[in-house]
């Protein structure tokens, strides 16, 4: 069998966090099943390096890939829970302190 491959459950990262978290910290995963996951992990990773150029490139590549199909509708419990999701990130980030 094949080696799994990097950042799967059977092969983390060398920056896996999963077993870091705080017992309170909130997180999001973001599965290669969902069709916008390399893009939007490409898009992190771009922002993080300060590559703003290429940042909005990808940004403009998921807006193009999300206009193909009909949005989610905000009445949506899981649109709603990722906002959900946003705001305690950013409530733990301001009693936790940032990295």
């Amino acid at each position: 069998m094949a080696n799994a491959p990097v950042g799967s459950k059977s092969n983390p990262s060398q920056f896996d966090i999963l077993n870091k978290l705080a017992d309170d910290e909130p997180y999001f995963v973001i599965r290669a099943h969902d069709p916008l996951s390399s893009a939007l992990v490409e898009l992190h990773a771009y922002i993080g390096a300060g590559q703003a150029g290429a940042a909005h490139n990808k940004l403009a590549e998921i807006m193009a890939l999300t206009s193909a199909k009909a949005p989610r509708p905000a009445s949506s419990p899981k649109y709603r829970e990722t906002f959900a999701i946003s705001l305690a990130m950013e409530q733990w980030r301001e009693t936790h302190g940032e990295d």
